[in-house]
Parts: C-alpha cells; structure tokens; sequence
C-alpha cells in the first residue's frame, strides 16, 4: 500500500513536471524556439510510463518485499533524485523542457547544478530509475530500465549537446 502511494506521488510529480514543460514549450516556441531530435521523444515517454507501471507491477506480480535495509536507503535516494530535478527545473526556469528545444539568442545556463555537471537532470533520472523500483526490491524493473534508458539517454545527450552547441555561458 506504501509503495502504491509512492508511485503515485512520483506519477503526480510527473504531470506536474508535463504541466511546466508544455508552458515553457508555449513559451519557447512563441521565442522562435526550435525542438531537436523529436523522433526519440515518444520513446523517452514509453519507457518512463514502463517503468511507473512495471515496478508495482514486479511487486504485485513477484511478491516482492519490502527490505528495510535496501528500501529506506533507496527512499532517500528517490527523495534526492526530486529535488535535485526540481532545482534543475528552477535554474534552468522558462529553459526547461522534457522536450530538446533551444530558443536562439539565450545564453547557456551555468549556474546553480550547472556549474558542476552539464545534464544535471539526467543524473537525477539515472538515480530514480533505479531507486524508485529498488525501495520495494523490484530488481528486474530497475535492471531493465537501465540498461534501455542509458541508450535513450546516449541519444538524448547526444541531441542535446548538438543543439546547445552554438550557446555561449
């Protein structure tokens, strides 16, 4: 039961994060804003629609229990994946987008975790898909989302490194 609220907060958090992305969408587009690599895009979304349904599904289906030992610690990490992708949502503001879009004339963002890292949200990503399964010992949803998101992700990054190219900091 625990675990079903927590996948459905992390559903709500994803319609909210859906919410903000297509007003900065507007936003951009209204700007000249132009979108790369849209091809992967409905990938990106099956494969995180996969992983909210498949990790209660493994549950359920496999009597998955609950560790303690494993559970609270990837807890934590599920809680840190959030809010490091809401400070990258705050930093990078209009900018955001779960899509690729570039709006010309605007700066790169190098401040708050982009000073450090240059796709702070995907470590975020990263760490979710495999903490959210873990906290209920889901290992198969975890190990399976992995390996497809790090090629979705290898696209993506490489798509995103292209059309940011031409910013300057």
């Amino acid at each position: 039961m625990a675990y079903a609220l927590l996948i459905g907060l992390v559903v709500l958090e994803r319609l909210a994060e859906l919410v903000v992305a297509r007003r900065n969408l507007a936003w951009a587009r209204a700007r000249g804003g132009v979108e790369r690599g849209a091809r992967h895009y409905p990938w990106i979304v099956l494969v995180h629609v996969a992983l909210l349904a498949a990790a209660p599904a493994e549950v359920w289906l496999l009597g998955r229990p609950f560790l303690p030992a494993l559970g609270w610690p990837m807890l934590a990490l599920v809680v840190l994946a959030q809010g490091l992708r809401w400070w990258c949502i705050g930093t990078l503001g209009r900018q955001w987008n779960t899509r690729v879009v570039v709006v010309p004339g605007l700066p790169l963002v190098a401040r708050g975790p982009y000073r450090w890292l240059r796709h702070p949200n995907y470590v975020a990503v990263v760490a979710e898909g495999i903490a959210l399964p873990l906290v209920h010992t889901a290992w198969l949803t975890a190990a399976v989302f992995t390996a497809v998101n790090a090629v979705l992700l290898t696209v993506r990054i490489r798509v995103e490194n292209a059309a940011l190219a031409g910013l300057s900091p």
